[in-house]
């Protein structure tokens, strides 16, 4: 069956007028209010919605990510989500500054056990709904506007009523179930009747909160029916409006943002956007977003893996490699010219000693949500360059290698990779160079060594073993490596230049530090070999490096 884009029209109603003032902002200035709905909106539509006791724990989560008012479910719609309320009211799990919300449609005998699962709660948001869309009202409820701006008000009128009958401390919030598929000015007009009857004033904030039940737009047009909204809201002083977007178009974010340019001064979403259908706005990258452009979001995500963690354990589903700021891959740079540029931007960070993050291609530091360097950033595999592996060599365990010798490196990592199909960790990057470049001891190791200063420089006695024979040689040069070098030569009869030498210390802060040296042998057709090695004394390092940078030529 071919695809048929005939049966499709525009289903939304734009703003009825110009109501753009949201597109002279750029960025959010300050964190909207959150409301975390895992555990409702989020928890239904999980294949197997969470156990009592998983919830508990999601609940702890959210506490200690900072969430001042949590969703908590619809208790009248089953008995875990109606003793989970009581478990935290009886059991005193609610702390003062938190504020339950529970879900309830316009319906008495629902918002009356409702309002039984409340009962004692320090501090709870009784949010009812009802549909308003065309769609609704035309198919489901087969129902007249003013039938259904009167569900509305009948509601209002009984949560009203049984706030004050009821133990407890109650807030109102009303939403005006998809809203995205309504006329904005009726719309409109079902919030400010529901108003009417609910008088918000200083003493009492009311919520209006506009969902995006199903996304039927581009984010310009929610922004713009959000900013005629609150600019045409009876009572805008003392109303909180609340944005609930989902993501059937993928733009649940930039709903969000945009509308909260508009006016919006609340957010409804879940971690990692987890929800019906395509899910919930994302929480954490909303949250993310505006700490990567310096606005404290209020929400503290600085150990992200351990989210991650009890997010899969709780919900059984699985955070995307590819998830903003969350997922495993989302700072991992495989390219060379990636990896080239991170390195270079990281090291330029420490040459100049900025605060500020200024890295190439990572929008945040990652060491800020508790991910590392060596572990996140670096990943080397067949497409990977040279200065990135360096660059993880370096960080990882303090092996600064000359420019040259580092290109050698990663052909040499990326064959391996491309030849093993797989992803080489910073302990196998580690691994290669220790074995293929690190005190190389084969075929040729020095015995013994006596070295003394002359006239000019310094003369060596050195002990060669090959093959369990021995011999030695002696030889003079301006220092201790260049004599070893004329040794070596005489030993074997080669013939090749020292073309590269460089060392440094692998622990600077250390009194006990090793000394790493690196030297590059250029053969008589022109070819490198290269060697690294370390030892308490720079000289013996130097010495190292130069046996393994032979040991190589030979095995070459």
């Amino acid at each position: 069956m071919k695809m048929d884009t005939s049966k499709y029209s525009v289903g939304y109603y734009p703003a009825p007028g110009e109501y753009y003032d949201w597109v002279r902002k750029d960025h959010v200035e300050k964190a909207p209010q959150w409301c975390s709905v895992d555990l409702r909106d989020g928890n239904q539509s999980l294949v197997v919605p969470m156990s009592l006791e998983e919830k508990l724990e999601f609940y702890r989560l959210l506490l200690k990510v900072g969430f001042k008012e949590i969703e908590v479910g619809f208790p009248a719609a089953s008995e875990t989500e109606y003793e989970f309320l009581r478990t935290l009211i009886e059991n005193d799990m609610i702390p003062q500054d938190v504020t339950v919300q529970v879900l309830t449609q316009c319906r008495e005998h629902i918002i009356r056990k409702t309002f039984d699962a409340c009962k004692g709660a320090p501090s709870a948001i009784i949010h009812f709904y009802n549909s308003v869309s065309v769609a609704q009202r035309e198919q489901v409820f087969r129902k007249s506007k003013e039938e259904i701006k009167e569900i509305a008000v009948e509601g209002a009128k009984l949560v009203k009523q049984l706030a004050s009958e009821y133990e407890g401390n109650f807030r109102f919030e009303y939403s005006p179930e998809s809203f995205t598929g309504t006329e904005p000015d009726y719309a409109l007009e079902v919030c400010n009747a529901v108003l009417d009857v609910l008088e918000p004033s200083e003493t009492n904030n009311v919520i209006i909160n506009l969902p995006v039940t199903v996304e039927m737009s581009l984010p310009h047009v929610y922004a713009s029916q959000v900013e005629y909204i609150s600019k045409n809201l009876k009572y805008r002083e003392h109303v909180t409006l609340s944005l609930h977007p989902h993501n059937d178009r993928g733009t649940g974010v930039a709903d969000t943002e945009l509308a909260l340019l508009a006016g919006a001064d609340r957010v409804e979403g879940t971690l990692f956007g987890n929800g019906e259908r395509t899910g919930n706005v994302d929480v954490i990258t909303l949250a993310m977003n505006m700490y990567s452009h310096g606005v404290d979001p209020k929400l503290d995500f600085s150990n992200m893996p351990a989210i991650v963690e009890v997010y899969e354990k709780c919900t059984r589903m699985h955070v995307y490699e590819r998830s903003p700021y969350a997922g495993a891959l989302v700072f991992a740079a495989f390219s060379g010219s990636h990896q080239d540029a991170i390195a270079k931007g990281m090291n330029w960070r420490k040459e100049k000693n900025l605060h500020q993050w200024t890295v190439p291609y990572i929008p945040i530091d990652p060491q800020d949500i508790s991910r590392t360097y060596d572990a996140d950033v670096i990943r080397v595999n067949s497409q990977s360059g040279k200065g990135g592996i360096g660059y993880l060599l370096e960080q990882a365990y303090g092996y600064v290698l000359p420019p040259k010798m580092r290109e050698h490196f990663s052909y040499l990592c990326k064959g391996i990779s491309d030849h093993d199909h797989r992803e080489l960790k910073s302990e196998d990057v580690l691994g290669i160079f220790m074995d293929r470049y690190l005190n190389v001891q084969t075929p040729i190791t020095i015995a013994n060594m006596n070295s003394v200063q002359v006239p000019g420089g310094v003369e060596a006695y050195v002990t060669f073993l090959r093959h369990g024979r021995r011999n030695t040689v002696h030889a003079i040069g301006n220092g201790s490596l260049d004599a070893v070098s004329n040794a070596l030569k005489d030993y074997t009869g080669s013939v090749y230049k020292l073309k590269v030498y460089t060392e440094h210390s692998v622990q600077e802060r250390c009194s006990d530090s090793t000394a790493a040296a690196y030297i590059g042998l250029e053969k008589e057709d022109g070819t490198m070999s290269w060697g690294a090695g370390t030892d308490t004394d720079i000289t013996r390092a130097s010495i190292n490096a130069l046996l393994s940078a032979y040991n190589n030529m030979i095995r070459e």
